[in-house]
């Protein structure tokens, strides 16, 4: 699939990665749907853009919520054969700190929000997109989710972060198997670390030693390095049922 052919819902699309994701798919003359929390965000990306890119506040873990967006996406470009799932939060906090349990809620709301969130997002917009055409390749669809290198190399503080994200790895290849049928492809994207707004509010000198971890290149990833990989996933077929780690060889050290 080509990215001028793609009307893409890119949840978590208002800012850090899902934003570069947006801005490359409009550049290379595809659409995208913008499903997000942020309004001040999707609006601003909305007014710069222009009319191939729409925002929607959506909350990924509401089924109404996706639906609505869903239909949205639909009435105003016509349908939907491409899902990039960005959409996500962080949490840090051990499983006992100080004599006291790790927060029940606040595992939940992780798990909630990145794990079921992304498959809620999935299962509705592939129900759709089993009913494309398919190209010349057969293809109905492409989806593509967003784990972490913490998926594997999760460090302390991070059992709900990195559950969660393993949640995902877990469950792309059987996707993949169950919309295999229907031309649908499914890929797990692991980036390492990344300049996101997770970041924005840390030192200078703080950003320069988390970029000197990673073996190489020794620095950041940038959010437009994302936005090519998931470029180069939805333009070769052959890519399927995989998590691709974008990392520059970085593991996870314990903290």
């Amino acid at each position: 699939m080509e990215l001028q052919e793609c009307i893409s819902v890119v949840t978590g699309g208002a800012s850090g990665l899902g934003e570069a994701t947006v801005r490359n798919i409009v550049a290379n003359g595809g659409k995208a749907a913008i499903l997000d929390v942020s309004v001040e965000n999707g609006t601003r990306l909305v007014e710069e853009l222009g009319p191939n890119v729409f925002f929607v506040k959506t909350d990924v873990t509401d089924e109404k919520s996706v639906q609505n967006a869903l239909n949205e996406v639909s009435a105003t470009f016509g349908g939907v054969n491409s899902v990039i799932n960005c959409a996500g939060i962080g949490n840090s906090e051990k499983t006992v700190s100080k004599g006291v349990a790790h927060d029940l809620e606040s595992f939940s709301k992780v798990i909630t929000i990145n794990l079921i969130g992304t498959f809620n997002v999935i299962r509705l917009a592939a129900e759709r997109m089993v009913e494309n055409v398919p190209n010349e390749n057969g293809e109905r669809g492409v989806i593509i989710n967003t784990a972490s290198v913490a998926a594997f190399d999760g460090q302390m503080g991070q059992a709900s972060y990195s559950a969660s994200k393993g949640g995902i790895v877990g469950m792309t290849l059987p996707i993949a198997r169950d919309l295999a049928a229907h031309g649908i492809r499914v890929v797990t994207i692991a980036p390492g670390l990344f300049q996101t707004p997770l970041y924005n509010t840390l030192p200078e000198k703080v950003i320069e030693s988390l970029g000197k971890q990673v073996p190489f290149p020794s620095r950041l990833g940038i959010p437009s390095e994302y936005g090519h990989l998931v470029q180069s996933i939805i333009e070769n077929p052959m890519i399927n049922g995989e998590t691709i780690r974008l990392d520059g060889a970085i593991r996870m050290a314990p903290r």
